[in-house]
């Protein structure tokens, strides 16, 4: 209980964005999903925007071109390959290398959001969800384990992280994500533990990352939207791996 009471503003900030994200997910309709998406999308770009210390303001245009074709192109996730093809031909034919930062904010944050939404394209929205409780039960498996009994080190880029906290939350993750899928009446549950498992040890380090990027920056928060999170990109850093290797493996399972 104290450590709800210790953290009642991270705790009532997620459950708004929890209501929230039911809501949007009870509609279940792609253009408000991708409105739902689009501005934490946008926002999120701002802040890596930052993070990457890039100053020029053209990327913010190409971001949202963008998000705006992904809602009519069949595939939105091959648009950052079409983005790097475009980078790159610019960065040869003009040869200005001070631009060559321009294109990490399209690999982090823009590639996580554009498969979030292609995998409700593709699968809809209860795979959506499933996404969502790996990725949330990761967090609060490794918070309430890593507070209880956490004492070994995870890594240097995030020195609260231990490893009983990080175990825990896989371990819990794995659980409540099979449970999940398999109300769905999926097939294989060796495959559904597979997807959970490996998606919540990717949003460990969707997570790591975004720490790492912090660090680099010497800032404590990607920014302040959220009370008690900080900005987007600490809200939603373990989806943006996690939703990458979630969409790969049900394309491949």
């Amino acid at each position: 209980m104290k450590f709800i009471t210790a953290n009642k503003e991270r705790w009532l900030t997620g459950m708004a964005l929890i209501v929230v994200t039911l809501i949007v997910g009870y509609i279940d309709n792609k253009t408000v999903m991708w409105l739902y998406l689009g501005a934490f999308y946008i926002v999120g770009f701002n802040e890596a925007v930052k993070l990457f210390d890039v100053q020029q303001k053209l990327p913010y245009i190409y971001a949202i071109i963008v998000w705006i074709v992904a809602y009519f192109y069949p595939n939105p996730d091959d648009l950052f390959f079409l983005m790097a093809i475009f980078f790159g031909a610019k960065l040869a034919y003009t040869q200005e290398h001070v631009k060559k930062k321009l294109i990490l904010p399209f690999l982090y944050p823009v590639v996580g959001f554009l498969f979030m939404f292609m995998l409700y394209n593709e699968f809809g929205i209860k795979w959506l969800m499933w996404l969502v409780i790996v990725v949330a039960s990761t967090d609060v498996g490794a918070f309430f384990v890593g507070k209880s009994i956490g004492k070994t080190p995870f890594s240097p880029t995030s020195p609260t992280k231990t490893l009983e906290g990080v175990v825990g939350g896989v371990f819990v993750a794995t659980i409540t994500g099979t449970i999940f899928a398999y109300s769905m009446d999926l097939d294989s549950l060796f495959i559904i533990i597979c997807i959970s498992w490996i998606t919540s040890i990717a949003s460990i380090f969707g997570d790591l990352f975004e720490s790492y990027l912090k660090r680099e920056a010497g800032v404590k928060d990607s920014g302040s939207l959220l009370p008690g999170h900080g900005g987007v990109l600490d809200r939603v850093d373990g989806y943006l791996f996690g939703v990458v290797i979630m969409l790969i493996l049900l394309r491949a399972l």
